[in-house]
């Protein structure tokens, strides 16, 4: 069968499965809505939170990225994977014991104030419709070339499908898609790159591969060749500030994103929150591991196949041709030879390739079978609706939740929070699409942002809420308002506005760094300088982190 064939019947199959489970997990409470009643078990939530993580970003974009940068992009692998391990073990048990839906819900509480809830509702939205821009133009790429249909019309048929199991089941139903989503995801990242490590390096384990093989030194010797840097060399296309800013901004973000921190509302107790991060951090150890080898060996493959080629042999790749049709790959013979010649000067570059194309081509460009190209395709599809589905609930439940049954009526009922909750997905669907269609930059970027907007916005006020009693109301609105604005003017001055990064060079990427420090000046200078938080607000907190007590301070 052809490619083509081979995946409308992977994806058609893993869609079907995902509306079965949809359907399977529909629920009637705004518990199950939005918790999943607290009931799933820790190596499902571990495989549910992995799925969520691992989004478009990590499966489609990340690898292309780090091909492209070389040593520099191993910031992605460090911050992302790092940051977890700071989620997991600083913030998300005292989290679960605090007992709430999502986050805002504890920002609110913990600082006494509706206006806080407010801003960390704003916050979140905002982080989450940043984040979920690169989920839907995943989705629009991978259908746009493997199932030869417009990049929009693929994103109107994801927004479908997250839409069916998100409105029906809820956070419930979203788990367990999720569950179903990483083994796709996982077995679509491995076969390839286990394939591709036995061709081209004799040893069929990716990581070993990578390691001890003679592969570093070839690419090497071809890009010093074509006239670029070593790949292995660092710091050649970010500067070590630059580095260690994006990567502390990856971190720090990772620990603040609320789709991500909401998954440990999910399970029954604080032991199940921190063996489900374990669970979690090995399900996600198992792709970033195998990320580096497969960025290599997809630049070596890339570089093997179309430089120094005629444009005539070029033509003759059947992969090619398609992928040229998506306009993510383009050839241009400017100086007429009849060769194209991949070159790091942009004005004689013959060839350009799209860093979100980089895993979903290698399979094509290393000749394996159809069935593989199709396995990955769905799995690059599993990345982007299972991340896609948990935005889209948090942006629900901040305004259903946080706002409507919080703050405008405290009486509505099981029912009415439910409808309202599934209106609000559906009009995060539409918000949704619209970015996938009308996306502000690459996968990868685009997620950048958000976690530069996460660690600048939420994670001081998260940490200090925890671990500072005497951060009151007046500091966490301070500093969350302080570093959000200032990261995001940064990053749209600088990405949109023809601003230099005059931060010592510092990318938007890297900027919620400095926006994450901001916030964490203000929010203590503020909080020392106005009344501390009512005697029981400091008790709480007392008790938040007291090992003693093992369940919800605060029932719903």
């Amino acid at each position: 069968m052809s490619v083509e064939i081979w995946t409308i019947v992977l994806v058609g199959l893993s869609f079907v499965a995902y509306i079965y489970i949809g359907w399977q997990s529909r629920v009637e409470n705004s518990k199950d809505f939005f918790i999943a009643g607290q009931g799933i078990p820790s190596i499902a939530n571990g495989a549910a939170t992995a799925a969520d993580w691992m989004s478009a970003a990590s499966f489609i974009s990340m690898a292309g990225l780090i091909s492209f940068l070389g040593y520099d992009g191993s910031i992605y692998l460090m911050g992302w994977t790092g940051g977890y391990v700071l989620l997991a073990l600083l913030l998300a048990p005292y989290l679960r014991k605090f007992g709430k839906y999502t986050v805002p819900d504890f920002v609110g509480d913990r600082y006494y104030s509706n206006i806080a809830r407010l801003v960390a509702v704003v916050a979140a939205i905002f982080i989450s419709l940043t984040y979920v821009a690169g989920q839907m133009r995943g989705v629009g790429i991978v259908f746009s070339r493997f199932l030869q249909v417009d990049i929009n019309t693929g994103v109107i048929i994801g927004m479908v499908i997250v839409g069916f199991f998100s409105v029906l089941g809820g956070m419930k139903g979203i788990t367990w898609t999720q569950v179903a989503q990483y083994c796709v995801l996982i077995f679509a990242y491995l076969i390839p790159a286990i394939a591709i490590a036995w061709f081209l390096t004799g040893n069929p384990v990716p990581q070993l591969a990578f390691t001890f093989s003679d592969i570093a030194d070839k690419l090497n010797k071809i890009q010093v060749d074509l006239g670029f840097k070593q790949y292995t060399e660092p710091f050649v296309n970010k500067s070590m500030l630059d580095v260690l800013f994006t990567t502390i901004a990856l971190m720090v973000g990772t620990a603040g994103l609320p789709h991500i921190i909401v998954r440990f509302y999910t399970v029954k107790s604080v032991r199940a929150a921190r063996y489900s991060a374990g669970w979690a951090l090995l399900f996600i150890a198992i792709l970033y591991t195998t990320a580096p080898a497969l960025s290599m060996f997809a630049r070596y493959n890339l570089i093997d196949s179309l430089h120094n080629h005629t444009v005539a042999e070029v033509q003759q790749l059947d992969w090619a041709a398609k992928w040229e049709k998506t306009k993510l790959l383009a050839f241009d013979d400017i100086n007429k030879d009849g060769r194209l010649q991949l070159t790091p000067n942009k004005d004689t570059n013959e060839i350009k390739i799209d860093r979100d194309i980089i895993v979903l081509s290698t399979p094509e460009i290393a000749n394996l079978p159809p069935w593989v190209i199709g396995l990955v395709a769905a799995g690059g599809l599993a990345a982007a609706l299972s991340t896609a589905s948990g935005l889209l609930l948090v942006i629900s439940s901040s305004i259903a939740h946080d706002i409507y049954y919080r703050i405008i009526d405290s009486s509505a009922s099981e029912q009415k929070r439910v409808f309202v909750g599934r209106i609000m997905v559906g009009f995060s669907l539409v918000l949704a699409g619209y970015f996938g269609v009308n996306p502000p930059g690459f996968v990868s970027e685009v997620v950048a942002f958000a976690f530069g907007l996460a660690a600048a916005s939420f994670f001081p006020v998260i940490f200090l809420g925890i671990f500072d009693k005497r951060t009151n109301s007046e500091g966490a609105i301070a500093g969350m308002l302080t570093g959000l604005l200032f990261t995001i003017i940064y990053i749209v001055g600088v990405k949109f506005g023809g601003m230099q990064p005059w931060f010592f060079g510092v990318s938007p990427e890297g900027i919620g760094t400095l926006g994450m420090l901001i916030n964490f000046a203000v929010t203590l200078v503020v909080s020392r300088l106005t009344p501390p938080p009512p005697a029981e607000i400091q008790a709480m907190v007392e008790d938040l982190r007291s090992p003693l007590i093992e369940e919800s301070l605060v029932e719903e």
